[in-house]
């Protein structure tokens, strides 16, 4: 199914979602390799303002993992990116100056994806949607994490947040022991934490500034415990703002995946001098989302290394 499609049905979903609930509702210490900073700090793009995040949809009721209205196979990295923040027609890229390595990100939504003919494309590497919560995992995983890998691709996993679901800690482990490991073959990227629009309501899922700020320390700090490595973290500049406090106290361990569907990648969250991975796209060339690693191709395996 074409990405567009994707990106329709999951904006009617969610859309449809919100309002039923509602109606029901009424009655009642790792620093990052220096190699990778040395090539990112070339790629900086300054002064590009985000774009305004639109208005919170109205409080709902939450949705429970596994009850009616919970649709993780439409929850997807940079799932609310464009229904929030838009998207740019224009060619991105122009303006980084460092070598950018093409990849994608997928998840269940896209199913068995035909890896050899994305590495014949191009593609050099790409994260994969292991799990949701503690309520799902992505029944593609396996073809996606291994068949990527087995095609040459560098490979990582990630988790999709739901902070009002459960502790960072809980999330991490079930993440981890359900395909968000990490191992040092060169082709192993640091798990990944997906942390966005709440797709059931409340943009930043009823918790306060510190308390998300919280939920994401108790997340990174149980992987690296289990894993060795930091998560990267997706996200955007206005969500991150809005639902930390554009909290910088991040920086320094973990990875940053910044979403943006424009022509360049704009002003990062407080923290970061440099964004190691770009989602710029959710359509293109590959299946799911269009990436670049801000470095070369030597440079990413060395992110993988650790």
């Amino acid at each position: 199914m074409p990405r567009s499609s994707r990106s329709a049905r999951t904006t009617a979903t969610i859309a449809s979602t919100a309002a039923s609930t509602a109606a029901a509702a009424r009655p009642a210490r790792r620093r990052l390799p220096a190699l990778a900073a040395l090539a990112a700090a070339t790629a900086l793009v300054a002064g590009a303002a985000a774009p305004a995040y639109a208005a919170d949809p109205a409080p709902v009721a939450p949705v429970a993992e596994g009850r009616p209205g919970f649709h993780p196979e439409q929850d997807f990295a940079g799932s609310t990116v464009a229904a929030r923040e838009g998207r740019s027609t224009a060619a991105p890229f122009a303006s980084l100056a460092a070598t950018q390595t093409p990849g994608l990100d997928v998840s269940g939504y896209q199913g068995n994806v035909n890896w050899s003919s994305v590495a014949a494309n191009g593609a050099k590497f790409a994260y994969v949607k292991a799990t949701e919560g503690t309520g799902y995992t992505n029944p593609s995983f396996a073809q996606q994490y291994n068949g990527s890998y087995n095609a040459g691709l560098v490979r990582g996993a990630y988790h999709f947040a739901l902070p009002n679901a459960s502790s960072g800690a809980t999330q991490a482990n079930y993440f981890v022991s359900h395909g968000g490991g990490w191992s040092a073959d060169g082709k192993t990227l640091p798990p990944a934490l997906d942390i966005e629009y709440n797709p059931y309501g409340a943009t930043c899922y009823g918790l306060s500034q510190s308390a998300m700020v919280s939920w994401i320390r108790d997340f990174s700090n149980t992987v690296h415990s289990r894993t060795g490595r930091y998560p990267t973290i997706y996200t955007t500049t206005n969500w991150w703002s809005q639902c930390t406090g554009d909290n910088g106290g991040f920086g320094t361990t973990n990875p940053l995946w910044i979403a943006r569907y424009a022509s360049s990648v704009g002003t990062l969250p407080n923290g970061w001098g440099y964004q190691t991975f770009w989602q710029f796209a959710d359509s293109g060339t590959f299946p799911g989302d269009q990436n670049y690693f801000n470095g070369a191709a030597d440079r990413l395996r060395a992110l993988a290394l650790g």
